[in-house]
């Protein structure tokens, strides 16, 4: 299907405001870590999910951003005593920023790992001769379509080759 552009406004499914709310809090963390690592930023956020759950990410963490914003204290760069503070601080949040990161890898590689289970849960239950939901059967009646067109092309390669070899082979040699 792709992506598309759609229109901006409160979804009114719950279920679905839910996924949509857990899948852009991950973009948007994810892109605030990048936006931290990219300028050398500090920064802060913190969302509240529909059902009254909040979530923050900060770099380099929540509370020292909280703190300096409600205190409006100056940046360490401002002050000069703190340079050495400052960069022992760095060197932290680079190393927590690579767990991040490492910790993202991870997170997407076991959602893959997860998908192939399923579908090897779903294949166990075909081969079993459990019923299949309406899903199933859409997307094993999409896959026999797909398998279908790839041999009506396989076959029509070979007739084409054949016809080739004939009219080769019935070609006087010169």
């Amino acid at each position: 299907m792709g992506r598309r552009k759609i229109e901006i406004q409160m979804v009114t499914d719950s279920c679905t405001r839910q996924v949509t709310f857990s899948k852009r809090r991950t973009g948007l963390f994810k892109k605030a870590n990048e936006l931290a690592i990219l300028c050398a930023v500090q920064i802060a956020i913190i969302v509240f999910s529909p059902g009254g759950k909040p979530f923050s990410f900060g770099h380099p963490n929540v509370e020292s951003i909280l703190h300096r914003f409600l205190n409006q204290e100056k940046t360490p760069d401002e002050g000069t005593s703190k340079d050495a503070k400052s960069r022992d601080e760095s060197a932290t949040d680079g190393n927590l920023n690579q767990q991040l990161l490492d910790l993202l890898k991870r997170l997407n590689a076991e959602e893959k790992r997860g998908e192939m289970l399923e579908k090897m849960v779903k294949a166990k239950r075909a081969a079993k001769g459990q019923p299949l939901g309406l899903p199933e059967l859409g997307e094993l009646k999409r896959s026999l379509e797909d398998l279908r067109e790839k041999l009506r092309d396989r076959m029509n390669d070979i007739e084409g080759c054949s016809a080739l070899l004939l009219l080769a082979e019935n070609q006087p040699m010169i």
